[in-house]
């Protein structure tokens, strides 16, 4: 039996509502905004839900760098790479990998600098 249920993943960025942004439009879904805009939660339909917080010091995560961790990243799964490619990089996204483009995803950063890769299925 579990001890507990995934609630949210959350993200630190110095900008709450434009990393909220930028992922509503990678995956759809609502932007909920709460207070000042210290947290802000994005709620995708029939998916995880993602939430953002603001923190001043943020620093993104290096990749890759062996000596340093990415500390986490996230699968996006897509039905065609060239497409979705094409439509993170409208929404401002940092190409991090180009060197295999027959592999079955690619990695990005997000505009705080978070890697992500969209993966084919």
């Amino acid at each position: 039996m579990a001890i507990a249920e995934l609630g949210v993943v959350v993200l630190d960025c110095p900008d709450p509502r434009a990393l909220a942004a930028f992922y509503a439009g990678v995956l759809g879904g609502t932007v909920e905004v709460e207070g000042e805009g210290e947290w802000v939660d994005l709620k995708v339909p029939g998916g995880q839900a993602l939430a953002f917080q603001r923190a001043a010091g943020h620093v993104p995560p290096k990749w890759p760098a062996p000596g340093d961790s990415q500390q986490f990243h996230l699968d996006l799964t897509v039905e065609d790479l060239d497409t979705a490619e094409k439509g993170v990089l409208a929404l401002g996204e940092t190409t991090l990998d180009t060197e295999n483009r027959s592999r079955s995803f690619r990695v990005y950063a997000d505009p705080a600098g978070h890697p992500f890769c969209l993966c084919a299925c």
